[in-house]
């Protein structure tokens, strides 16, 4: 079922042909949109109490990606900026350093709202080899603001790593009008492209496993960069 807003004290003061009302009701986003549109053609000033799209339900997900590289290699790669940079969907640019932070730029589109968001990077919880935190937040003008964060452990697997995270994202402003399914499945897909794309610029080919001739310079760029 499409989400539903609550108003509180949804307050309407209408020309003098017409009753001045009080209520709180729920309705869905659009309704509320279509309704605040028929007042205004009605000259009616319309004041709701507090902002009911100010901020949506915080979505979760979590997975694990196997790396064909040692928990050292992985764990320098999640420090390396440019690493980051090119692993984020839609990074334009990025700058700063693991130590102060970083800050990105990123272009993306959500169902019919595209954006631009400007924001910045924090890492925490840093445990050299096993794990850190990635926390973000960005603000992308009136189409509203995005913000989350990710807890990664990493765990040896012989030569290989599993990387394990956790996500949780939170939207707001126009992204949270689109309805939860949207929200949702767009974080979703934004954190496993994120996380494949780390496996890809991180790890060796698996044995046997042959890339294009397009992708084979990006397979593994960091790991040959460091061995």
């Amino acid at each position: 079922p499409a989400p539903t807003t609550a108003i509180s004290n949804l307050c309407i003061t209408p020309p003098a042909n017409i009753t001045l009302r009080k209520a709180t009701t729920h309705c869905m986003p659009v309704q509320v949109l279509t309704l605040l549109h028929i007042l205004s053609q009605r000259r009616c000033l319309v004041f709701i109490q507090g902002n009911p799209w100010k901020e949506a339900h915080p979505m979760k997900m979590s997975d694990s990606k196997v790396i064909n590289a040692g928990p050292a290699t992985v764990f320098a790669a999640m420090l390396d900026r440019d690493v980051l940079a090119g692993c984020v969907p839609g990074c334009t640019e990025m700058s700063g350093s693991a130590g102060e932070g970083f800050t990105a730029t990123v272009v993306q589109k959500v169902g019919p709202v595209k954006a631009t968001f400007k924001g910045e990077v924090e890492l925490s919880d840093i445990v050299e080899n096993e794990g850190l935190t990635l926390t973000g937040a960005g603000k992308g003008g009136a189409a509203g603001f995005a913000k989350g964060g990710a807890n990664v452990r990493l765990e040896a697997d012989g030569e290989q790593t599993i990387l394990h995270y956790e996500v949780e994202a939170k939207v707001g402003g126009k992204l949270a009008q689109l309805g939860s399914r949207i929200v949702d499945g767009f974080a979703k897909k934004m954190a496993d492209q994120f996380f494949t794309a780390f496996q890809d610029a991180v790890g060796a080919p698996e044995e046997g496993e042959e890339d294009s001739a397009e992708d084979a310079p990006k397979r593994g760029w960091f790991r040959r960069l460091r061995s």
